[in-house]
């Protein structure tokens, strides 16, 4: 993928290896999980059909009484009265920030085509445990958006443990991700989210094969591959290989295949993303056709 083609979003905020910086420092439970650890609670997450934060959340309440450590804190620089440093230029970050600011390219054109103004999110780079509206996550929660504040948050080592352990991987596949995340800021600013929520509040059940959950989910990779066509059309920058990447990853985080990875069985009415095949089949939909209408798996009577 020649990701180098795309302009670079100046909406990317890096707090990489420094803590958590902003109202305080990031309190961490007494030990704490390792990587392994953390992997298991989010695909335990997955397969009950809990966010991956939600479960977090819960982890972090059975520990409460335990002491909070502080994370540690960035050392100081000495150069730091003089402003800030010029630092080298970061492969990582630049890939982050060419796929961003593609999506607002994109998507700043389709909501200007409808007469309306796109307000892009903003991406933050964390590693290890960041703070956000929605509440505190760590590394292993992997790329989430947060409707609260509007951000997506991404710790990039998220992407090797996908590689590693899901089978999924490679710079498209990645792009499709951070996309994925995009489309569920798509769904805040068009109200999709809050009618989601709303349901839940009521008491509704959400979750499930061909639930909400589901469908906000499939929605989301529908709109990625919305992304990926227009992308696409502007830079002719996909290379052999490129859709399989992001089909492959379609497929290995698919509840059917997470459930059957981490207990052999699958219970489609702990559902909360879709099956590997919908995960698969709303990206191509949206890629094929490029219409954002295209997505409406809320009104689709099979998924």
């Amino acid at each position: 993928m020649k990701w180098q083609r795309a302009r670079q979003s100046q909406n990317v905020e890096d707090r990489r290896g420094s803590g958590w910086r902003g109202g305080g420092r990031l309190p961490v439970r007494g030990g704490g999980l390792g990587i392994g650890g953390l992997i298991a609670v989010v695909l335990i997450g997955w397969m009950l059909g809990i966010s991956p934060i939600e479960m977090l959340g819960l982890l972090n309440q059975q520990q409460g009484d335990l002491p909070a450590q502080s994370a540690p804190e960035r050392p100081s620089d000495p150069d730091a009265a003089n402003g800030p440093a010029t630092l080298p230029e970061d492969p990582q970050r630049a890939f982050v920030a060419s796929i961003l600011g593609d999506t607002e390219d994109v998507w700043g054109a389709v909501f200007q085509q409808n007469g309306q103004s796109y307000p892009a999110p903003r991406l933050v780079l964390f590693s290890g445990a960041v703070q956000s509206a929605c509440g505190q996550a760590t590394s292993a929660v992997g790329p989430f958006y947060c409707p609260g504040d509007r951000q997506v948050y991404i710790d990039l080592d998220f992407f090797k443990e996908m590689q590693a352990r899901l089978g999924g991987g490679g710079d498209f596949a990645e792009a499709y991700v951070i996309a994925h995340e995009v489309g569920h800021h798509i769904q805040t600013i068009t109200g999709v989210s809050a009618r989601v929520n709303a349901a839940r509040r009521r008491g509704e059940n959400v979750e499930g094969d061909g639930g909400l959950l589901v469908r906000q989910e499939l929605q989301a990779d529908c709109y990625a591959g919305v992304w990926a066509h227009h992308a696409q059309a502007r830079h002719q920058w996909l290379e052999p290989g490129d859709i399989e990447e992001a089909l492959n990853t379609a497929t290995a985080i698919g509840d059917d295949a997470l459930q059957r990875q981490a207990r052999g069985v699958v219970v489609p009415d702990s559902f909360s993303h879709g099956t590997s095949e919908q995960r698969v089949r709303w990206f191509t939909r949206g890629f094929e056709g490029g219409q954002p209408n295209d997505c409406d798996t809320f009104g689709a009577t099979a998924l």
